[in-house]
């Protein structure tokens, strides 16, 4: 099965949605109705469900993990869900919908090639619906599918199908996706999840399974030049590897060969890559985003937090930049307040410059002349360091160009952004 699982193209989709709008059932009815769960899982849900007092077998028990979620109702953390069929791989990115978790969705969000968006039929666009929405498009995910749950509790009625469709049309035009595709469904009952419902007829499109099956993913283009952030110098004292020094990370784009030239930041010195591994294995090449240890030629001065970089296309190396970031934490964030920033594998101490605008969450515009941020807010800010980072833009190197704050007082991350 694990053979089976790496052969086929994998889709990684996150979860998201407001509070309660049923993302664990979805995930759950998606397994059964797929028949992908065991027996001994399916006794198990019987029996958790019949102890909590379910009328039914309560579905959302397969994707809610902790227990604290399961006495609950909620998810609160981030939970991946894998899913096979005959033809792809899911990777799904189950995220909690309560606005005092989105830190969390983010995190799930950064890595996902598609969002899929629940809304509860009768609640309709919910603030956190519009917050989720805008993040997963701060972070570069060109795609969104939007299911329309609960259906059954709105009699299965088209008109408020398509009230929410072109609500949230609306509100998403004004921003960067290139796909939406919307679909009416009841994860309670199985309604267009795997199999087709007979209770919508006027809805004449795929089911949600078959349209994840056969979505085509376009990942944006991104720089070429290769990024190597160190994460741990390899020098074992040993007799079996008494002159070994090696590097190891996680490729963060482009691709990495024998024999090819790089250059080390931030001393902007250059040698050759000797030798490439993984474990105990020789590679030829290595790219994104795989975990090697890389020996150069020469014995440079390297330490953690260094890039290792190829090609012409080098990152930026500044001192002051802008940034959307995204506040989670009660403090406010204002003007000349000083933090640890984290980027990559290197950390530095900042300070913020000014804060340009916020975001209104529920128009989507930006609102000018703000001079604090409070929890769950979206600011772009300028940014200044201590010493000087090597950076991309979020849109060219999703990892160089990422950062995150951390109060040093509290040692709280309060707050997670995109260079811009």
């Amino acid at each position: 099965m694990a053979d089976d699982f790496q052969n086929k193209e994998t889709l990684r989709v996150v979860v998201a949605g407001n509070v309660d709008d049923g993302k664990s059932t979805l995930l759950g009815r998606l397994l059964f109705d797929s028949r992908s769960i065991f027996d001994d899982q399916l006794m198990a849900l019987c029996q958790a469900s019949e102890k909590r007092g379910d009328d039914n077998v309560n579905l959302a028990l397969l994707s809610d993990a902790l227990h604290a979620e399961q006495e609950q109702g909620i998810t609160l953390d981030v939970a991946h869900h894998y899913f096979s069929t005959a033809r792809r791989q899911f990777i799904f990115i189950d995220t909690p919908g309560h606005i005092q978790h989105t830190r969390n969705m983010i995190t799930g969000a950064s890595t996902a090639d598609l969002i899929l968006m629940l809304i509860d039929a009768r609640k309709g666009i919910a603030e956190q619906t519009r917050r989720h929405t805008f993040i997963a498009s701060l972070l570069g995910i060109k795609h969104m599918m939007v299911a329309v749950n609960k259906m059954d509790l709105v009699d299965y009625r088209e008109d408020i199908f398509e009230l929410i469709r072109s609500n949230l049309g609306n509100f998403a035009s004004k921003l960067d996706f290139q796909t939406i595709d919307y679909i009416p469904i009841c994860a309670l009952h199985g309604d267009n999840i795997v199999n087709a419902s007979l209770k919508m007829p006027w809805y004449k499109g795929k089911t949600l399974l078959n349209q994840l099956e056969n979505f085509s993913c376009t990942t944006p283009a991104q720089i070429t030049g290769g990024r190597f952030p160190v994460q741990y110098v390899l020098r074992p004292v040993s007799n079996d590897y008494q002159d070994y020094l090696a590097y190891a990370g996680i490729v963060a784009g482009g691709e990495f060969k024998t024999g090819q030239k790089v250059i080390v930041l931030p001393s902007k010195t250059s040698s050759y890559i000797k030798s490439i591994n993984m474990g105990e294995n020789s590679l030829e090449k290595a790219s994104s985003p795989m975990s090697v240890s890389i020996q150069l030629t020469d014995d440079l001065d390297i330490n953690r937090g260094d890039l290792i970089v190829t090609g012409d296309d080098l990152p930026v190396i500044t001192q002051e930049f802008d940034a959307m970031i995204f506040w989670c934490s009660t403090a406010k964030l204002l003007p000349g307040n000083h933090y640890l920033l984290m980027q990559v594998a290197r950390e530095d101490r900042c300070s913020i410059k000014s804060i340009s605008y916020k975001i209104d969450i529920n128009t989507g515009n930006k609102i000018d002349g703000v001079g604090e941020a409070g929890l769950n807010d979206i600011v772009r800010v300028s940014i200044k360091t201590l010493h000087g980072l090597y950076i991309d833009k979020y849109t060219a190197n999703h990892t160089t160009g990422s950062l995150i704050l951390i109060d040093e007082t509290t040692n709280e991350t309060v707050a997670a952004g995109m260079i811009i």
